[in-house]
């Protein structure tokens, strides 16, 4: 099992020729499985072996490579799913913009082509780990690829949160919410709340707040190895608070006041696979230009 950590640009190695494939599908985006089965054909009359399941966690180790049709979430759940694994993941775009997908569905032929010959490149993805303090509990949340996002429940208010970098104290945030985040969340629900785009090899945390009660709190950018903790404080008039930790917008926590959560750079990683020559920022001017 490979865990080499990320340490500076990410890794991007030259592949070799495939011939076992797995396949998943997010079954909301390709109701028919139409999608699915003219992978399957496309792989059988090309000699290839493959095999289907409803999760990437399912897909056996002899896989080469996960196809992974659907858009962002069905990409951010293969992650989870497979971390750690060494597998690499391609996503195919079945949703609207589809940062994470890398092939879009007019060219999955010519992208099939390229993977049965050996014309890509494998690129190595950070995530984060967070643990919660609550009382004398400890509770890990399972490596998230994009972000792990601090957020109120329940009524509207304000929440407090005290803020640490590396065990000592920052500031304190009154804000709706906080989103630390990877370079490859960037362009999720970071980018949503004011956040800098970063490119995906970047060695760097984001931390950004969301709808901030004050004129001075910005995205601050923290070095990778650097580890965040985040407290809840108490709210107006000293009540209690109520937050949501989140985990790639699936793995749900409720916090309250005097709870904590530490965030560092996971020793799980994820592999993606890199087909097309267009740079990042080249693929963000089109992806960004198609919302309009």
């Amino acid at each position: 099992m490979n865990q080499r950590r990320i340490t500076g640009r990410a890794c991007n190695v030259r592949g070799g020729i495939m011939e076992r494939f797995g396949i998943v599908t997010n079954g909301m985006k390709d109701p028919g499985r139409d999608i699915t089965e003219r992978i399957v054909q496309y792989l059988k009359k090309h000699g290839a072996a493959w095999e289907v399941a409803h999760a990437a966690g399912d897909i056996s180790s002899k896989a080469e490579c996960i196809l992974v049709l659907g858009g962002d979430g069905t990409m951010l759940q293969a992650a989870k799913e497979t971390a750690g694994r060494n597998i690499p993941l391609l996503g195919i775009n079945l949703g609207s913009l589809g940062y994470l997908a890398e092939v879009e569905i007019q060219s999955l032929e010519e992208a099939l082509d390229k993977l049965l010959a050996g014309e890509y490149e494998t690129e190595e993805r950070m995530m984060l780990s967070g643990t919660i303090h609550h009382l004398n509990e400890q509770i890990r949340t399972s490596p998230a690829l994009n972000d792990i996002a601090i957020t109120r429940c329940g009524t509207l208010q304000i929440i407090k949160l005290n803020i640490f970098v590396n065990g000592k104290f920052l500031c304190q945030w009154k804000a709706d919410g906080i989103i630390l985040s990877t370079p490859t969340g960037s362009t999720g629900y970071s980018m949503s709340a004011g956040g800098p785009l970063v490119v995906p090899g970047a060695d760097l945390l984001l931390l950004t707040p969301i709808c901030a009660h004050t004129l001075n709190a910005r995205s601050i950018v923290l070095k990778g190895e650097d580890e965040v903790e985040i407290e809840v404080a108490y709210g107006r008039n000293g009540t209690r608070l109520m937050v949501e930790a989140n985990s790639d917008g699936s793995e749900k926590f409720i916090m309250e006041t005097g709870d904590r959560i530490c965030i560092r750079r996971a020793e799980e990683t994820i592999t993606t696979i890199k087909l097309s020559k267009v740079s990042f920022l080249e693929m963000l001017h089109k992806k960004l230009s198609d919302e309009k």
